[in-house]
This record gives C-alpha cells, sequence and structure tokens, in this order.
C-alpha cells in the first residue's frame, strides 16, 4: 500500500494533494524550489525535498532530482499533479523504472494521447468523432492551402505534441499559411522541444466541454459528469462550471459514452478529462488531458467524489470507491481562477508581485483552492495562479449569484487579479443565457474591460510605474542610471497589439528612441532570436520574439547601428526590466 507520497508540483494543487494524502491516512513530502521553500504546501507537509534552483527547467521539470528526492525522503510514490511533468510518459517510466509507484496512467497511454496525431488516430479507431483534420505531421504551407480550399477557412495550425493552446496559429486565408506554419513551429519548440504540428478545421463559435474519467486496474470506467470551459482567453480558461448547461440529453450521453469508449480503448487508468468542442447538436474530440485538472473542483462539489483521493486509491491498485454507473450530480458549480493579471482592455497582463493583503472569501457553498498566505510573492517565474474560487448552489443561476458575492468578499492586495473580470463575465446576459463560445470573451474585451488613461511617468527614482504603450498596459520597473536613460526616467521597453493579435502578435519597437538597449517588458519565453553580435540593424529591425500569454511578440530596434551584446538564446525565461539586446548607435545615424 502506498505510504509515502512525493508531491512534485507546487501552489494550490500541491497543497490539494497533501490534504488528499492526509484524508486517506497518507504521508505527503513536498519537492520545492529555492522560490518556494517556505510554501503554504511545504508547511502543510510531513516533509520536504528541496530541488535546489529557480527556474522551472532546473527543479520541477528535472526528473533526476524529483525522483532524488522521492528516494531520500522515503516516499514509495509519485504524485505529479498537473502541468510541469504530469504528462510526460518518460517520467512515468522513470518513477517505475526507480521503484516507486506513479499516481497517474500508465506511460504508453501518456505518450499516446499526449501525441495530438496518435490521440486522434485513437479517437477514430474507438468511434469518436474528431474534428476534420490531417493524422500526419504538416510538412509546408501549400499542404494548409489545399486543406483550407477543401475544408473552408479558417483552419488551425496544431502543435502535435503539448497543449493548452500553445504552438497553435489559426489561419484565415492562404497569404497567412506561411507566416502561421512558421510561428506554430517556433512556439511548439519552445514550449515542448518538439516542432511537429498538424491541421484541424478551425470552429468559429464552439463551446469547450470535458467529460470528467475515472478508470481502474479492475475493468471500470466512469464518466463522473461533464464540464463547459468555454470562458477563456488565450486558450487560459478563467471561468469553469459542471454541469456543463444547455446541451441536450443526446449530446450529454453521447460525450459520456464516447468518453467511456476512448478510455477502455487506450487502457486508462486513474483519473483524466477527455475534451470536446460542442456546435449545437455535434461534438468532436478535442484532446485527452492524462492527469487531474485544474477545474476539478466543481466536479467534486455536484457529485461529492474526491477526485484526488481516487487517484491515490487507483494508483494503490484497488477498484473505484463509487458505483461508476451510479453517479449522481446534484445542483451547479462554478470555478473562478484568480490570477495575478492586468485585465485592463481585456490583455491580461501577467504581474508577479507580493500578496500584500490575502483574505479569500467565505460563506455558503464557497470553496477555495490556494497555495499561498499574505506575504507570500507571486513569482514570474512560474504560473500566476494565485487561487481558485468555487461555488456550488442547488442551480446554475444560485451558483452564479453566489460566486459573484464570494468574488465581492475576496480580498487582495498587491497585485491586481482576474477577479473583478471573471464577476463581469457572470453578470453578463449572454453568460446567464448560455450564449458564450470560446471566443466570447475576446469578443468582448472592449465592452467588458475599460482602457487606462495614458500614465505620466514621474522623473525621479521608484521602483515601477504602470504605462502605457501602444495601446497595452504594463507595470514596468524603473532602472537605475545609466540602464534605461537619464536618471533612469524612461523605461526602455517593446510592446505588441491586443487580444487580436493571436497569430503572430505584434511588430512593435523600443519606447525610449535612441537608446540602443532592448527591454522585456514582461516576464516571458524567448522563442526566437533574430540578431548576432556583429549585425547590423535598422530602426524596426526584428531583433527578439518573446511569448508571454500565448502571444507572440516581435521586440524592435529602435536605432541604427550594430548589435554589440546579446544576452539571451532560445528558450530562455526573462523578467520585466531583463536587457536582452544592446546596440551600438551608428555615429550621426548612418546606416
Amino acid at each position: 500500500m502506498i505510504e509515502r507520497v512525493l508531491v512534485a508540483n507546487r501552489g494550490e494543487i500541491a497543497v490539494r494533494i497533501v490534504d488528499a494524502c492526509h484524508r486517506l491516512g497518507r504521508q505527503a513530502v513536498v519537492a520545492h524550489s529555492e522560490p518556494d521553500a517556505g510554501s503554504l504546501a511545504v508547511t502543510r507537509a510531513d516533509g520536504a525535498w528541496s530541488l535546489g534552483g529557480v527556474l522551472a527547467a532546473d527543479t520541477y521539470l528535472d526528473i533526476e532530482r524529483v525522483i532524488a528526492g522521492a528516494r531520500a525522503t522515503g516516499c514509495d510514490a509519485v504524485h505529479p499533479g498537473y502541468g510541469f511533468l504530469a504528462e510526460r510518459g518518460d517520467f512515468a517510466r522513470a518513477v517505475v523504472a526507480a521503484g516507486l509507484t506513479f499516481i497517474g496512467p500508465p506511460a504508453d497511454v501518456i505518450d499516446t494521447m499526449g501525441d495530438k496525431l496518435a490521440a486522434r488516430k485513437a479517437a477514430i479507431a474507438a468511434g469518436v468523432p474528431v474534428v476534420p483534420g490531417t493524422t500526419v505531421e504538416l510538412q509546408d504551407a501549400a499542404a494548409i492551402i489545399r486543406f483550407g480550399e477543401e475544408y473552408g477557412w479558417p483552419v488551425a495550425v496544431k502543435a502535435a505534441h503539448g497543449g493548452g493552446g500553445r504552438g497553435m496559429r489559426v489561419v484565415n486565408g492562404p497569404a497567412e499559411a506561411a507566416d502561421a506554419l512558421a510561428a506554430a513551429q517556433r512556439e511548439a519548440t519552445a514550449a515542448f522541444g518538439r516542432a511537429e504540428v498538424y491541421l484541424e478545421r478551425f470552429l468559429t463559435r464552439p463551446r469547450h466541454v470535458e467529460v470528467q474519467i475515472v478508470a481502474d486496474a479492475h475493468g471500470a470506467v466512469a464518466a463522473v459528469g461533464e464540464r463547459d470551459c468555454s470562458i477563456q482567453r488565450r486558450y487560459q480558461k478563467l471561468v469553469e462550471e459542471a454541469p456543463a448547461p444547455d446541451l441536450s440529453d443526446a449530446v450529454r450521453t453521447g460525450l459520456a459514452a464516447s468518453a467511456v469508449a476512448l478510455a477502455r480503448a487506450v487502457g486508462y487508468r486513474s483519473v483524466g478529462t477527455v475534451e470536446y468542442l460542442v456546435e449545437g447538436e455535434q461534438y468532436f474530440f478535442l484532446e485527452m488531458n492524462t492527469r487531474i485538472q485544474v477545474e476539478h473542483p466543481v466536479t467534486e462539489l455536484v457529485t461529492g467524489i474526491d477526485l484526488v483521493a481516487e487517484q491515490i486509491l487507483v494508483a494503490d491498485g484497488q477498484p473505484l470507491s463509487f458505483d461508476p454507473d451510479g453517479v449522481v450530480v446534484n445542483g451547479a458549480a462554478i470555478e473562478i481562477r484568480i490570477n495575478a493579471e492586468d485585465t485592463a482592455g481585456g490583455r491580461f497582463v501577467p504581474t508577479p508581485g507580493t500578496l500584500v493583503r490575502w483574505e479569500p472569501p467565505s460563506g455558503e457553498g464557497v470553496r477555495v483552492d490556494t497555495g499561498f498566505v499574505a506575504g507570500d510573492v507571486i513569482s514570474p517565474h512560474y504560473d500566476n495562479l494565485i487561487a481558485k474560487v468555487s461555488v456550488w448552489g442547488p442551480d446554475r443561476d444560485e451558483a452564479r449569484r453566489r460566486a459573484r458575492e464570494a468574488l465581492a468578499d475576496l480580498r487582495i492586495e498587491g497585485v491586481p487579479t482576474t477577479a473583478a473580470a471573471a464577476s463581469l463575465v457572470l453578470a453578463h446576459p449572454d453568460f446567464a443565457a448560455v450564449r458564450h463560445s470560446t471566443h466570447w470573451l475576446e469578443d468582448h474585451a472592449v465592452e467588458l474591460f475599460s482602457e487606462p488613461e495614458p500614465v505620466e511617468i514621474p522623473a525621479g527614482p521608484g521602483p515601477s510605474a504602470d504605462v502605457e504603450v501602444g495601446g497595452r498596459s504594463y507595470r514596468i520597473p524603473r532602472f537605475p542610471d545609466g540602464l534605461g536613460g537619464a536618471g533612469g526616467t524612461e523605461p526602455v521597453l517593446a510592446s505588441a497589439g491586443g487580444p487580436a493579435d493571436r497569430g503572430t502578435g505584434g511588430r512593435v519597437r523600443a519606447v525610449r528612441t535612441g537608446s540602443g538597449r532592448l527591454m522585456a517588458p514582461m516576464q516571458g519565453t524567448i522563442i526566437q532570436v533574430a540578431v548576432s553580435v556583429g549585425d547590423t540593424v535598422e530602426i524596426g529591425s526584428a531583433l527578439v520574439v518573446l511569448e508571454a500569454m500565448k502571444m507572440e511578440n516581435t521586440l524592435m530596434s529602435d536605432v541604427h547601428g550594430t548589435v554589440t551584446e546579446v544576452h539571451i538564446e532560445v528558450g530562455s525565461t526573462v523578467s520585466p526590466g531583463q536587457l536582452l539586446v544592446l546596440v551600438a548607435i551608428a555615429v550621426d545615424g548612418a546606416r
């Protein structure tokens, strides 16, 4: 029997796993990075293991360090949570090879369902309807054009490995094909280390509905209700609910049956989620997430089933603790993700910082999952999810009302959050009447989120300033003398367009012309470096492509000159204000 579990994750999901272990009478040890050494998860656990670094690549993504931690702390099982190593078949194999139990599905299943092309083939073989698309790797832009002319525009170029919208580009016509292919491959390589992409028809107004699956090693497979996750920005969910509202009985029954069929066909074991796009009475397989889902609390609230505990019991070889045919959905539940983001203008810009005040809401039907307490820092190095506020009600209207009350009672200071934006969504007539789709939030950004007034940055030193640049709002640190201009009064940064720039992002230039210093405008990942030391550039020349919140931002030179310093490479994680490229200005502006 599993007695001691290494939790290979952080934040609210690490706390959630620790609590589930304790409810089952098991011990939990939390593996943590240096910034997370004093986290809520660590303080609640029975032990801790330092991964010894800061960046995810050196800590939560380091398979050898994680397994070494499990061995050193006497654990006999590893729970990966979600994200990081949760959907890595090689990690699951390494855990088992080390004589430990992996709390998740078999490695071969992770590999199959994590490969979007293989998953499509598996779904087709199981009789599950899929979005029209290809089952082989996309080779060139001509194939995109042929596909679009056959199935109609727009089409989607999608990463074959990974998910969450990364490595995806929407192509509206032949002229966009080449750029979209290059951008998708570039982002897929940066996010997943694999450049393979494929094609699907792009549905313009679908709802995102997913079915929760639990399967044991004794042949039982249960569909534990479904969730609607259509309120998204850049393919990141903001509001989720269970059950999915306004589905016909035929669609609801069909979704559950096809999800069970797929799980059986691939030999699934553990909890998992089968995701679909739904338009009217049609539904199409999207992907399968082979892990616990972020939004699992809403399913727990309406079914009473502890999904994380069920994961542990299944990994322990035990049968399901409930009757697969006797799952009852009671009432309705809504979850709101509280992220550290500036939502002004609907841009949802990540804003790391210190939680000066953090008072979660309470009340009837309210559940809060968090990994933070007041005084903790929301690090730029990791996901900016602060908490999940989930609310149950006897029906959807009451759950929606309670959710708005809970958000009104929430008290957070120190960082801007998505709470107010979610409250606006919950109050909107379209959400109340289930007239939303996966594109609804971005379509209504101007209506819902007011633009900030331009901010004049005062002279003198200071920790940061809010500034509007090219129609976007950023919180930018001031720089010391000699870094950002005289007295550090004018931050040097680059920006891009708003939510509509889902394709290749904007081509932008530095704000303070004539500096030659290209600074990171926000936390993100470098996915392309377009110059090398010694290159000659002009004003407007592309220097670096920065991916942040699933948007590519092409950062451009503000001077004519020669590149003298390049401080980053593809894959580098950068922080706001970090110097990326230095360009020596040409004498008298000569080119």
